[in-house]
């Protein structure tokens, strides 16, 4: 077995542990049929509601990995369904919606990558600020009300398929293997981990940390931006109260499922993503189930607090023989290779 499967091995054990268990109660679950001409079933719709979630934990992936969080992705997704939504509805065009939807992202993400980079704000009350900002932003530009629209072109983004296949499955899968190449097939993957390592001992290296930082923001930033669009297009609306709500918690929880350590360090934008479907079918099996949706909430929360404990400093050091385990010194040693 190769070393990056071994390290994905908890991940996707326990995708299926939880597919069998679903499968178990809802013998239909896997079940995928074409339906005029498109792929139709529940674990489709697993990886279609999934996208947003995913794409988000890609961009979470990047900002926790150098010590860092963004609770501002639902209130971007928000602001940026909302400026897409609203140049469509205002006849400016696809191409021009999207760009305009991309640019808040952008712009959004640049905001917090300044306050935590520049100002040396804490990331955790910087991206607060947005937080809370974000979704009355989000209500000017729709003037408090759901902000509807027809376009063809922009709902395909999130309603439409190729050759059967819906388009935010090809949207989630593009985003995960952009961002996975970029980081793994360069530099950048190694530099933004020592950051998450040791910061001061990257900075004596010759790490731009500060650069890098503003990046990774930004980059969240317009994962969020995609997620928004997507979830504007699926409804052909853009809802600044209800759109991204909560989707903070989901994508920090994919990315703390994939293995990464809220203390920053070694990441994994593939075990990100699994982390992002394990949380989808838990939902779906939750609603196929009958439950209200408010349960997802005490299970999700529940799940955080099993994962912050197994990611203490009195449990973790325990589980180091498992694959992907963190060992006790694996900080020290990435700490000096930096330094060299």
């Amino acid at each position: 077995m190769s070393q990056g499967l071994r390290r994905l091995l908890p991940q996707l054990l326990t995708l299926l542990a939880v597919v069998v268990l679903v499968s178990l109660f809802f013998p239909g679950f896997l079940a995928v049929e074409m339906r005029d001409g498109r792929l139709v079933g529940s674990a489709v719709d697993v990886l279609k509601r999934g996208a947003p979630v995913a794409i988000l934990a890609v961009g979470m992936t990047l900002v926790i990995a150098t010590r860092g969080i963004d609770l501002s992705v639902g209130a971007v997704m928000a602001i940026c369904g909302a400026a897409s939504a609203w140049a469509i509805s205002n006849e400016y065009g696809l191409v021009a919606a999207l760009a305009v939807g991309l640019a808040a992202g952008l712009a959004c993400g640049l905001w917090n990558g300044v306050l935590v980079a520049v100002f040396g704000i804490q990331p955790i009350v910087a991206t607060l600020i947005l937080m809370v900002a974000g979704r009355g932003v989000a209500q000017m530009i729709t003037e408090g009300r759901i902000l509807t629209f027809s376009h063809e072109g922009l709902a395909f983004f999130g309603a439409g398929d190729v050759f059967g296949v819906p388009t935010p499955i090809l949207i989630w899968l593009g985003v995960g293997l952009a961002f996975g190449l970029l980081v793994r097939r360069t530099a950048l993957g190694l530099l933004i981990e020592a950051i998450g390592i040791n910061r001061p001992a990257s900075a004596l290296a010759g790490v731009n940390a500060q650069v890098l930082l503003i990046a990774v923001y930004i980059a969240s930033g317009l994962c969020a931006a995609v997620a928004g669009i997507i979830v504007a297009a699926d409804i052909r609306g853009a809802d600044a109260n209800n759109a991204g709500l909560w989707l903070e918690l989901d994508a920090i929880l994919a990315v703390v499922i994939g293995g990464t350590s809220l203390l920053g360090g070694r990441f994994s934008i593939v075990a990100s993503l699994l982390g992002a479907l394990i949380i989808q079918t838990i939902d779906t099996g939750i609603l196929l189930a009958g439950f209200a949706s408010e349960f997802n909430l005490v299970i999700k929360a529940g799940l955080v607090v099993i994962i912050l404990v197994l990611q203490s400093p009195r449990i973790s050091p325990s589980l180091a023989w498992l694959p992907g385990g963190r060992a006790p010194s694996a900080s020290t040693t990435k700490t000096s290779k930096v330094t060299e």
